[in-house]
């Protein structure tokens, strides 16, 4: 492959806007800074406009871009997908990893590498996730940007899975290249540790000489070696949301718990279905996550609103958020002395849509100030589930009047958006 760097794209950072607060749902907590952001938009000008601000500031990075497989992978919508249930899923675009050729792959991903050096703090660490399409040609650009010496492991995921390959030893696993930004990387082995494997407990059972006569402490388990056994997300996996290659939980666990510490600031700018802002919240990290595609952003918002204790974030545009569909979401609204009731009933105009079936999740807002939508009670619907409670209810602190404002976001992301005015006496 003959690249020069010569059609790199412009890094302009994007204009920011805030869209939406999602705190806690029945959090009456304080309005707060809060650290966590999901961001639409173009990732490498979302970079650019993160940079004023974190600039050597991200403690940690796991990027997942397009694998230059020359595919375009579609996502599917709905619940579940059973094949003996079709009309309960469907098929919509989910991403395209097809290029005019190896050399406008590497233009789109120099720039964003670079970026990410830059957006590293002292002690944080990369991790580049692809497969043998471009993992070596990417391995010489981490080499140019952090240094030859700044690579601490190329580790390799291992799966299981069918393969078309018939001609040849097949393909399952992918390369994950790790490069640290200086040598004082934060890396936290005893997080990470697993057990022995039997043989291994065998084998020093049997004889005091193994491991060369020294004894190692069986009971605390080893570090990882740099190949890794996780399952993929399956069609019927309990994570499996549908969207296109997506990882599972386990992998990035691992990576967050050995490269981080709680409190850090952990990103990912391509988030596809969003496991590692999942993840990073679980692990009570702050995040920053990203995504072009409206569908990845909503099912990583969707996922985050599954969490039974998500940390406050905010919703970010950096260009193309989908507009909302005001005034047809269908909703009842019950006062009882402080006590309020908002009930769910339906969804007008709403072409092909079966009510609640395909509704994905849904939020009110129980002050909205006609700005910021701030979600402080929330339900979604699991991708296993079948059912969407559409009941939410408010005790408020004080009288006086207020706005309702309630936000419905269907499967395809579409939304829907209603306010009602209320008197709590």
């Amino acid at each position: 492959m003959s690249w020069s760097e010569q059609q790199a794209e412009s890094n302009s950072p994007a204009k920011l806007t805030r869209v939406a607060e999602v705190f806690p749902s029945g959090s009456h907590g304080r309005r707060r800074k809060t650290d966590n952001f999901l961001v639409l938009g173009e990732n490498l000008a979302v970079m650019a406009a993160f940079l004023a601000e974190h600039a050597r500031g991200i403690d940690l990075i796991y990027a997942d871009p397009p694998f230059l497989s020359g595919k375009a992978y579609a996502a599917r919508v709905g619940r579940g997908e059973d094949s003996r249930r079709p009309a309960s899923w469907r098929t919509v675009q989910g991403y395209r990893d097809i290029w005019r050729d190896g050399a406008e792959y590497l233009d789109m991903l120099h720039p964003r590498l670079l970026l990410m050096h830059q957006l590293l703090s002292p002690t944080g660490t990369l991790y580049l996730h692809l497969d043998w399409h471009a993992a070596a040609y990417a391995r010489v650009m981490l080499d140019e940007i952090f240094g030859p010496d700044r690579l601490l492991n190329e580790i390799a995921w291992v799966y299981h899975g069918p393969s078309p390959i018939g001609r040849a030893f097949k393909r399952k696993h992918d390369t994950i290249l790790v490069y640290a930004k200086s040598s004082k990387y934060t890396f936290n082995a005893d997080a990470v540790r697993i057990p022995y494997d039997a043989s291994t407990l065998r084998t020093f059972a049997s004889s005091p000489k193994a491991g060369f006569g020294k004894l190692p402490d069986l009971e605390r388990g080893k570090v990882p070696e740099d190949w890794w056994y996780f399952p993929v997300v399956a069609r019927l996996h309990r994570q499996r949301t549908g969207f296109p290659t997506q990882k599972p939980e386990a992998l990035l666990e691992r990576i967050i718990l050995a490269s981080s510490n709680p409190g850090d600031r952990v990103a990912d700018f391509f988030c596809g279905s969003g496991t590692t802002a999942v993840v990073a919240d679980k692990l009570d990290r702050r995040w920053i996550t990203c995504d072009r595609l409206p569908l990845a952003v909503n099912v990583t918002h969707r996922r985050l609103l599954l969490q039974p204790a998500t940390h406050a974030y905010m919703l970010l545009d950096g260009g193309g958020f989908p507009g909302v569909k005001p005034g047809r979401a269908r909703v009842s609204v019950v006062v009882q002395g402080r006590t309020t009731t908002a009930s769910l009933t339906g969804v007008h105009e709403a072409d092909s849509l079966r009510f609640p079936d395909d509704i994905a999740c849904w939020e009110v807002d129980w002050a909205y100030d006609g700005g910021i939508f701030r979600s402080r009670s929330h339900e979604a619907r699991g991708w296993q589930e079948g059912s969407l409670p559409l009941r939410l209810t408010w005790k408020y602190a004080s009288r006086g009047s207020r706005t309702i404002a309630v936000q419905v976001t269907d499967a395809s992301g579409r939304v829907w958006f209603t306010t009602r005015q209320v008197e709590i006496r």
